[in-house]
């Protein structure tokens, strides 16, 4: 197996770290990343969200790997150091929903190659949260499976849902799919956004942490998506919703001033879904695991009794 770059000091993880190189079915190539656990209880896989790398999972490795668990994670397609799809390597792209299995498949593929310890479990934020319910969808060999803000529903003003199924294929039509989403920016968010104005967190140290990482490393930077990426997302997330709930036991948490993806949609999910139970944390914003303390303290403690449940 292929060693890949990994940026130990950025990540503020575990000691014991590897990263590898593999190459999905159809092409791309993909940068892994294990964190062993000394003594471990079983593996827990991370499922990142867009504009996503796996450095920025590093204090969330550290809580695993501490309570027991080895850690695998990856960057997606078209981000972090795994290969870009399009000539524009700013912009979030996905030819379709469903090539991010492939992207899982060679995670637990390796996975399997490292002899990572059993239960298998997940954590998927936001677009992870997508492709994990798929995997789960799927029956991918997870046991128990936490949600983070999980894109189950893209946020956006009433006005603009009817013209959001229309226009994406409208633009695929006319050849401008792969140009950058309207209302969004070539540019990466944490450098057009100050702390004031960010939803991400209300953390400004965890916001700083964040930004340092894309001045430090320019190839993290990713910026907003192409319209054939929003259309694709807004096909999945029907999709995924008139697909059975899978029966496993899910753990999914949202912070009530959500504002990247749909609270009504998650909460809609969670409405017929007797194996799943949904926390809602007053004040928190999108990343539930970079949130200021208290809010990240109840998160993060509420899933790792769940996972050791």
């Amino acid at each position: 197996m292929e060693t890949a770059p990994f940026h130990k000091a950025l990540a503020a993880g575990p000691e014991q770290v590897q990263a590898y190189w593999r190459r999905a079915k159809d092409g791309p190539r993909l940068r892994c990343v294990h964190w062993p656990a000394a003594t471990p209880r079983g593996t827990v896989f991370i499922y990142t969200g867009r504009t996503e790398y796996a450095e920025k999972y590093g204090p969330t490795a550290r809580d695993l790997t501490d309570a027991g668990f080895s850690v695998m994670t990856l960057d997606w397609r078209g981000q972090g150091l795994s290969d870009r799809l399009i000539p524009d390597a700013r912009l979030g792209h996905v030819e379709d929903f469903a090539d991010y299995q492939r992207d899982a498949a060679e995670l637990l593929a390796l996975a399997d190659l490292l002899e990572c310890p059993k239960p298998w479990m997940m954590i998927g934020h936001s677009m992870g949260g997508c492709i994990g319910l798929r995997s789960l969808v799927n029956g991918l060999p997870f046991e128990r499976a936490v949600f983070s803000a999980p894109m189950w529903g893209l946020a956006m003003p009433p006005w603009l849902r009817p013209l959001s199924h229309v226009l994406p294929p409208l633009f695929h039509a006319v050849g401008q799919g792969q140009r950058v989403s309207p209302g969004t920016s070539v540019e990466n968010y944490t450098k057009t956004t100050d702390f004031p104005g960010n939803m991400l967190t209300t953390d400004p140290a965890i916001y700083d942490w964040l930004q340092d990482h894309v001045r430090q490393v320019p190839e993290f930077a990713l910026g907003g998506p192409t319209v054939d990426w929003v259309g694709r997302a807004i096909a999945e997330t029907r999709a995924l919703y008139a697909a059975p709930r899978p029966a496993l036991p899910v753990l999914t948490g949202l912070g009530t001033a959500e504002e990247i993806v749909s609270i009504p949609a998650i909460r809609a999910m969670h409405a017929h879904w007797p194996s799943a139970r949904l926390v809602e944390l007053p004040g928190a914003r999108h990343e539930l695991l970079m949130e200021a303390p208290e809010h990240r303290r109840r998160f993060l403690q509420d899933s790792l009794d769940f996972l050791t449940a």
